[in-house]
């Protein structure tokens, strides 16, 4: 039997970023994301709903969101599904994280959403993207993930 294990989430920081790293020197953060959904209910009002999710950043990922997310930032997380299961108290827990494996920045480094230009030439430079391939060597243009100013 096939499977895939795939989220693409949109959404808004809950809370500062708190990067933290591991003894073996890999950096690691846990970021909640609401995520709103606007919908009519059978009186067709318009009904907005928000989801809370919790996901984990790694390695360079999680150092960019570091520098340059806050509460508040717009960002799109690509990653997967996993499931944490632990004993507290005697009793079995568990939740469902998303492990982000793509990021990318959608709006200004002050965390609020860009303004809309009056033309979209304005911003002819694409939003940044970090992925784990992109910090490893180089990245496609000669330049080093050394050249990068992040």
């Amino acid at each position: 039997m096939a499977s895939y294990n795939r989220v693409i989430l949109l959404g808004n920081l809950t809370r500062d970023i708190e990067l933290r790293y591991l003894p073996s020197g890999m950096a690691v953060t846990d970021v909640g994301l609401a995520v709103n959904d606007r919908r009519k209910n059978q009186a067709g009002e318009w009904v907005e709903d928000a989801t809370f999710v919790d996901i984990t950043l790694w390695g360079r990922t999680a150092e960019v969101a570091g520098e340059y997310l806050s509460k508040g930032s717009s960002v799109m997380i690509e990653g997967r599904l996993k499931l944490d299961s632990w004993e507290s108290d005697g009793q079995k827990r568990s939740k469902l994280k998303v492990v982000g494996e793509r990021m990318q920045m959608l709006g200004s480094r002050g965390g609020g959403g860009r303004p809309q230009p009056a033309n979209e030439s304005e911003y002819s430079q694409p939003a940044v993207v970090a992925t784990p391939e992109s910090f490893s060597g180089e990245n496609g243009t000669g330049e080093t993930s050394e050249d990068i100013p992040f």
